[in-house]
């Protein structure tokens, strides 16, 4: 029973250590454990864990929109994203569409693996 806990610990230092482009990446990451989840579930005709997850996605995304900053342009583009992402989720939800869940999981791994970059390339800076 202690190695769960251990590992529970684990997760909770690692969020509450993590700095805002980490906790961003855990995001996106979450977004899409939970889309794949989801589409699992619709493969498996799990109607209620297809909502589930697709719903836990759907609260990720409603989170990154709300910390936007949009004093900067790039907060438009990202807004845009999320909000077309948002719509293919409601529609996934509304008739389970496999189809429209790995186009939204394509997405997130697309902005994910953006972000991951970008992190690099900063990390790479502050070592100027």
């Amino acid at each position: 029973m202690a190695l769960p806990n251990a590992y529970a610990q684990y997760n909770n230092n690692k969020i509450l250590t993590a700095s805002p482009a980490e906790l961003t990446l855990m995001l996106y990451d979450g977004a899409i454990k939970f889309c794949n989840i989801a589409i699992s579930a619709v493969e498996n005709s799990d109607v209620p864990k297809a909502h589930e997850n697709i719903m836990k996605v759907q609260k990720i995304i409603d989170y990154l929109r709300q910390t936007l900053d949009m004093k900067y342009a790039v907060a438009q583009d990202f807004e845009n994203i999320y909000s077309y992402l948002s719509k293919r989720l409601v529609e996934a939800n509304v008739k389970k569409d496999k189809e429209i869940l790995e186009e939204v999981n394509m997405h997130l791994r697309s902005v994910r693996d953006t972000w991951k970059e970008v992190m690099r390339i900063n990390r790479g800076k502050g070592n100027n």
